[in-house]
């Protein structure tokens, strides 16, 4: 509804919330969220591959160099998401996924051409750099498509996906390891190339989607904002095969003379949503920290304390991916239920207290190589739910306008500090063969995740079943 002094009238966020679930936003999380999937399966080549990156005749990577090309994937990871979540604010969501999936497919079909350490180290941080666009892009427009009353659990389950990728990388890794299957050498080349035959699929499945309307509104397209609705609706309304449920009263006011709202959202984070601020630079960090220094280095303690062959860590890897994607899935409704304070706060800190707890089991060497993974199983079934409501707060914490730079931030942030020097830092205590040495590792985890509880109790709004634009008004709302 525009009218003569730039602004215009809108329930579009009150039609997007009150479609009945259907097929449309099932391809929205196919289309989407596959991108976890595929990080998922990334990270698991390289864990479960250590030891053949290891004994490679081409490569040879030491401990610190497996770390060492674990840290300049996530390098590439926080570039790539800062660089690609700044565009997607700015040219729009649809535009920046056809990018970000064929700079990942590329670049991990050239992991596996790899020659050296250096080459393989460049082409793993190009391959994290389409992955960490991914992360903005992708969460921002699942929150943006799918219904208020759904958001928490779907976001949660999408983030959670990440661990069928986990799951599929064991299997694969155990399959293309197998030296009857064949050579080693080839094997672990393979493995790279899946990835890339898989971005090749996620790139066709996304030409069915359509850009993001709440984009469109706030970024001075209204006209192209109903016609995408209408659409929406329309489809939704022949899916289902019934009449849609009635519009909500209330409209949005929103400004179109403005196209780009960065500085304005620049400002915005250290000012009106400073303690939106805080709460997603602590739970980002703690979880990016935990995640990445104990899943890069996994396959490494299998291998070096528990004498496990390289062939069989697949195997190993396999329950505890399964046990992350359930935490979400089980407790991920719990979270439009119970709300988010209390979920947040509880899955931090009671996987926090379990690292630390198993981590001192470990040092006194009372487990063994199946009973330290169902530990780290039971562990990360609620440090998994934990780390995908971080992704879920930060997404809807801020206004539409920097939604997407919002997440690059924080997810930069957190795996800048936390998963950038986690890898490193329990290599080169792996490296040292000593068990204490890595358990100060386990236990700066665990203090990490229990403060990030700590500070979720106290700053977590109860964001669940509520609209975007009623937890963070847009940048461009008229009297917000």
């Amino acid at each position: 509804m525009p009218a003569a002094d730039n602004t215009f009238e809108t329930n579009i966020p009150n039609r997007m919330d009150r479609l009945p679930w259907s097929g449309f936003h099932w391809l929205v999380i196919g289309a989407l969220g596959i991108a976890w999937i595929l990080d998922g399966l990334e990270v698991t080549i390289v864990g479960s591959l250590a030891g053949a990156l290891s004994d490679s005749p081409t490569l040879h990577l030491t401990p610190s160099e497996v770390g060492a090309a674990a840290s300049a994937y996530l390098v590439g990871a926080v570039a790539g998401a800062l660089f690609f979540g700044w565009l997607t604010d700015r040219l729009g969501r649809k535009k920046l996924f056809s990018i970000t999936v064929l700079v990942y497919l590329v670049a991990t079909i050239a992991c596996g051409l790899s020659w050296n350490f250096w080459s393989f180290a460049i082409f793993r941080m190009i391959t994290g750099a389409g992955i960490g666009g991914e992360y903005a892009a992708v969460n921002a427009t699942i929150q943006e498509m799918i219904p208020a009353r759904r958001r928490g659990f779907t976001d949660l389950v999408v983030n959670g996906s990440f661990w069928l990728g986990a799951a599929i990388g064991a299997m694969g890794a155990y399959v293309v390891l197998d030296p009857s299957i064949m050579p080693p050498e080839i094997g672990w080349r393979a493995a790279f190339v899946i990835g890339g035959v898989l971005g090749i699929f996620v790139l066709l499945l996304r030409r069915f989607l359509p850009e993001s309307p709440r984009w469109l509104m706030t970024h001075g397209h209204p006209v192209e904002a109903e016609r995408v609705v209408a659409e929406i609706e329309q489809r939704v309304e022949r899916e289902t095969g019934r009449p849609l449920p009635p519009v909500p009263p209330g409209f949005l006011k929103l400004r179109t003379d403005v196209h780009s709202w960065f500085g304005a959202g620049a400002k915005a984070l250290v000012t009106t949503y400073q303690r939106q601020t805080w709460l997603g630079i602590t739970l980002m960090a703690a979880q990016a920290f935990c995640y990445n220094a104990v899943f890069f280095t996994y396959a490494l303690i299998l291998t070096r304390f528990y004498h496990v062959t390289s062939g069989d860590v697949g195997l190993f890897m396999l329950p505890f991916a399964l046990g992350n994607f359930l935490g979400p899935l089980v407790l991920g409704r719990l979270f439009d239920t119970l709300g988010r304070r209390i979920m947040i706060t509880a899955t931090y800190g009671l996987s926090g207290v379990l690292m630390v707890l198993t981590g001192w089991l470990f040092t006194l060497g009372w487990l063994d190589a199946q009973q330290q993974t169902m530990a780290w199983t039971i562990i990360f079934f609620f440090a998994s739910a934990a780390a995908s409501s971080a992704y879920l707060t930060v997404g809807e914490s801020f206004p539409l306008e920097v939604r997407a730079i919002a997440i690059a931030l924080f997810y930069a942030f957190g795996t800048g500090v936390g998963g950038v020097a986690g890898p490193a830092l329990f290599g080169a205590l792996i490296s040292t063969g000593s068990r204490m040495s890595i358990f100060y590792g386990y236990l700066l985890g665990g203090l990490l995740m229990v403060g990030a509880a700590v500070v979720s109790g106290f700053l977590t709004a109860n964001a669940e079943r509520r609209s975007l634009e009623d937890i963070a008004p847009p940048l461009s709302a008229v009297g917000r």
